[in-house]
């Protein structure tokens, strides 16, 4: 895991963002003030796994299940990150 993303970090939405699935268009999307973000790929499921009450390890083991041989402890810890930088994940 990369070293600025600490495994028992719990990661949620703050509060003014939500996840959504726009069903008539087939997106996931994250809606913010004033802007929405299109979520692409597996990028949706990490989110929802972003509970609050599950931390990094816990969201990685779970994804790895879902998705065996997948680059998951590589890729989504540096997801997380980027989403906690542009002020998303608290």
């Amino acid at each position: 895991m990369r070293p600025d993303v600490r495994p028992d970090w719990r990661p949620a939405l703050v509060r003014s963002v939500t996840l959504r699935h726009d069903r008539v268009r087939g997106l996931d999307l994250l809606v913010l003030p004033e802007r929405v973000v299109v979520l692409r790929g597996a990028a949706a499921s990490i989110v929802a796994l972003c509970d609050g009450e599950r931390d990094v390890r816990a969201i990685v083991a779970e994804l790895e299940r879902r998705h065996p041989g997948a680059p998951v402890a590589d890729e989504v810890p540096v997801f997380l990150d980027r989403l906690r930088r542009e002020g998303w994940l608290r």
